[in-house]
């Protein structure tokens, strides 16, 4: 599989990158979902966020946010994701900040697999500041190495979750 794809934008002609990674979860959707919905646990399996240091009540609506830092110490950011759509269970779109460096579009899609386990695919692409428009292999690695970890991460969470009575 490549590791990324790359799309041109019709008005614009620039072409963004799109990183996909996929993994089967032994979680059914709904456990899986369970982690996302709770934004308290984004640090625990999206690499690279370090903290969470607020999360809106009504998370994870369309227009809630989380509110956290990212980066090692002393040099980490605080930063703010807000939430594009969600279809419970499904899909779950976020606007992920990380500014100065910019921000990108994170689409987590949930398919139901037999034995009760998640086909989960996600979808990260640039959309603003300087890493929109640095596109070499180097990055196209470490952002997809990046998102292969955080999906092990989120099935690690979501089977523990699973397993507990």
């Amino acid at each position: 599989m490549p590791l990324s794809r790359k799309r041109k934008h019709p008005a614009s002609g620039y072409v963004p990158l799109v990183a996909i990674v996929r993994r089967v979860v032994p979680a059914p959707p709904d456990q899986v979902f369970a982690v996302l919905a709770d934004g308290w646990t984004y640090s625990d399996w999206v690499v690279g966020t370090v903290h969470i240091r607020d999360v809106d009540e009504n998370w994870p609506q369309p227009g809630s946010k989380l509110h956290h830092k990212a980066g090692p110490w002393p040099l980490s950011l605080h930063e703010s994701s807000e939430v594009l759509s969600c279809e419970p269970e499904r899909e779950l779109t976020i606007l992920a900040g990380l500014w100065p460096l910019g921000e990108a579009t994170v689409r987590i899609r949930l398919e139901p697999v037999d034995g009760g386990r998640t086909r989960v695919t996600m979808e990260e692409t640039f959309r603003a500041g300087p890493l929109r428009w640095i596109h070499t292999k180097l990055n196209d690695l470490v952002l997809h190495r990046r998102n292969i970890e955080s999906l092990r991460r989120l099935s690690d969470i979501a089977a523990r979750e699973k397993s507990r009575p």
